[in-house]
């Protein structure tokens, strides 16, 4: 009767760990989704607080939408910087 218990038990532990194992890999890609989307928001953030900054001193606004915050956000300061530039220009 061990055997028979000893088997259950292995079957169990077993399923849980492929569980546990399939959650992690579907997990990961929601985590790398989730950070794109709160860097995206922070860099959209930093797009607005830049254009009330620049609008007390009449300068050229950057426009407001879901590529210039995707490229503030993956790229951080640097890409502001670049979207800055590239409006200038």
């Amino acid at each position: 009767m061990l055997g028979l218990e000893l088997s259950v038990f292995l079957t169990y532990a077993g399923a849980i760990l492929m569980i546990f194992l399939l959650g992690k890999i579907f997990l990961w890609p929601l985590k790398i989704v989730g950070k794109l989307i709160l860097s995206s928001l922070l860099g959209g953030a930093l797009i607005l607080l830049l254009n009330v900054i620049g609008g007390f001193f009449g300068l050229l606004l950057i426009p407001l939408n879901l590529i210039t915050a995707l490229v503030a956000g993956i790229l951080g300061i640097p890409g502001v910087i670049l979207l800055l530039l590239l409006f200038l220009l």
